[in-house]
């Protein structure tokens, strides 16, 4: 469970809540169905039209990490390595195959089944590397629909705004109305440009960190099935995993 992004959702409630109050504003000012309606769907709509379904439901999907970030197994893996170094060199590749079975991580699954097989050591790191960017490439397409997020909401906020002020101006003859038309233009641009801010970017780059250091571990792997497939001594092998951790 990562604390600091939950209280950091918690600071961002809590400070919207204790400026309204502090300014003797209502909370019930700040509930505006309609806008939320304008500024939430609108911004949907326009993610959703720039973005593949299966690249928006990935990053939905990935939401979850800002509370509860994915293991993150580097150290395991760097014993494990040093296991599969000494293993391979003692016993052959071939012993390493009641690893790869025994391993949940596809990526280390695929890169012992390469080393097992006997790829050629160059052969093997550059289909890793393509696999990595791969992985990259799909996992940042995915974050990024919290990035357009971000930037379409203030615009859409602004919308909801105009769209308000047209009901206000609408509405002169009728002073009973105008207020709901006035608190629906200004409540969209919060909902908009808070979303964004307080929400959406924030996310986003939570998420590129997230997935950066998992790539950052894959590259790491990736050196090392290389490492063990080229023969390397375990010393060796220890020396490249030093180079990462530094």
């Amino acid at each position: 469970m990562d604390w600091a992004s939950i209280v950091g959702l918690i600071l961002v409630v809590l400070g919207i809540v204790s400026g309204q109050l502090i300014e003797g504003g209502r909370l019930s000012s700040l509930v505006q169905p309609a806008a939320f309606v304008i500024v939430v769907i609108g911004t949907l709509g326009a993610v959703l039209l720039q973005s593949r379904l299966n690249t928006f439901v990935r990053g939905v999907r990935m939401l979850r990490w800002v509370v509860s970030e994915p293991p993150d197994s580097s150290k395991k893996n760097v014993a494990d390595a040093l296991i599969w170094s000494v293993v391979a060199r003692r016993e052959g590749f071939l012993s390493l195959e009641r690893y790869m079975n025994a391993s949940t991580d596809p990526f280390i699954g695929k890169g012992l089944r390469l080393v097992i097989d006997g790829i050629d050591p160059i052969r093997l790191k550059d289909i890793l590397d393509v696999d990595i960017s791969l992985y990259e490439m799909e996992q940042r397409q995915a974050a990024k629909i919290w990035e357009a997020a971000g930037g379409y909401s203030p615009t859409i906020g602004i919308l909801g705004a105009v769209l308000g002020l047209i009901h206000v101006m609408e509405n002169l003859s009728d002073p009973s109305k105008l207020g709901g038309g006035i608190a629906v233009a200004f409540v969209a641009t919060i909902y908009g440009v808070g979303m964004a801010n307080l929400l959406f970017l924030p996310v986003s780059h939570k998420l590129k960190e997230i997935i950066g250091r998992e790539v950052t571990r894959r590259e790491m792997l990736s050196d090392i099935f290389y490492s063990i497939a080229l023969g390397d001594s375990p010393r060796v092998v220890e020396e490249r995993l030093t180079n990462h951790r530094n």
